[in-house]
């Protein structure tokens, strides 16, 4: 990046399946309404879902060789699904999506920014190195479930995030219960209080929790962030207080 981004944030998970593209996506929405000028890189080179999530149709477009990001509601896109056919798979080995994501990074016009959220793959693989190597975080937040076998991967993320020298990491609960949509209350499906536990375990900072809600899932299926489609949902809400911790985590980096 020409002008590096103030913070950048990486959101990743142990395993897939547990949310992290839509707390990333929701987390960018929610700083930007802060007034921070935010970026929001998709780096899940084989599973680039963020366009998806936040109506970007349109191709790429570039200026002078340099990518131009795509904008929606004060957040400056990126993804390599903008850059490939619909529905093309990317088979490429670890080097050439190192290479990609080098590119993604360095080679787009992401002007001033006050913090860049990162969208990684699940996993500890290339994509994860090549972001830690070019783009220095200074917080990773690993997305968990509240079952056993999710956080498995969760603490193998943590020892992750601390081997590359990431210098905070938090942890956020997500579908940690069922809104029901008829009465309200919430429905602990997967358990309780487990992540929370595991982040005192590690001695890392426990973000908060994200009930699993049938309308944020719709959301992101028609292009919209709940966080903008429903702001008084108690997802959004919850989705809210995390961006706050996260913010006043970042302030205390500087």
């Amino acid at each position: 990046m020409d002008e590096r981004a103030t913070h950048r944030i990486v959101v990743f998970s142990g395993k897939g399946g547990v949310g992290k593209t839509t707390v990333a996506v929701n987390l960018a929405f929610a700083l930007a309404q802060r007034a921070m000028r935010v970026g929001l890189l998709d780096a899940d080179l084989t599973g680039p879902n963020v366009p998806q999530m936040t109506g970007v149709a349109e191709p790429a477009r570039n200026t002078g060789g340099r990518l131009l990001p795509h904008e929606r509601k004060g957040v400056k896109i990126v993804s390599l699904a903008s850059l490939l056919p619909p529905g093309a798979p990317v088979i490429w080995r670890g080097p050439m999506r190192a290479k990609a994501l080098e590119q993604l990074l360095e080679d787009t016009e992401w002007g001033e920014l006050d913090a860049l959220v990162v969208d990684l793959p699940p996993g500890t693989g290339d994509e994860v190195l090549t972001i830690a190597q070019k783009a220095s975080p200074q917080l990773a937040i690993v997305v968990t479930t509240p079952q056993e076998v999710a956080l498995l991967d969760a603490r193998r993320a943590i020892n992750f995030a601390r081997k590359l020298e990431i210098p905070a990491v938090g942890l956020v609960e997500n579908m940690s219960g069922l809104v029901c949509p008829h009465c309200g209350e919430t429905i602990n499906l997967f358990g309780a209080g487990s992540v929370g536990h595991e982040a005192r375990q590690f001695d890392v900072d426990f973000l908060g929790t994200v009930p699993l809600d049938p309308a944020a899932r719709e959301a992101g299926d028609e292009g919209t962030p709940i966080l903008l489609e429903s702001p008084e949902a108690p997802v959004s809400k919850a989705l809210m207080a995390i961006a706050d911790r996260v913010a006043r985590t970042l302030d205390a980096a500087e």
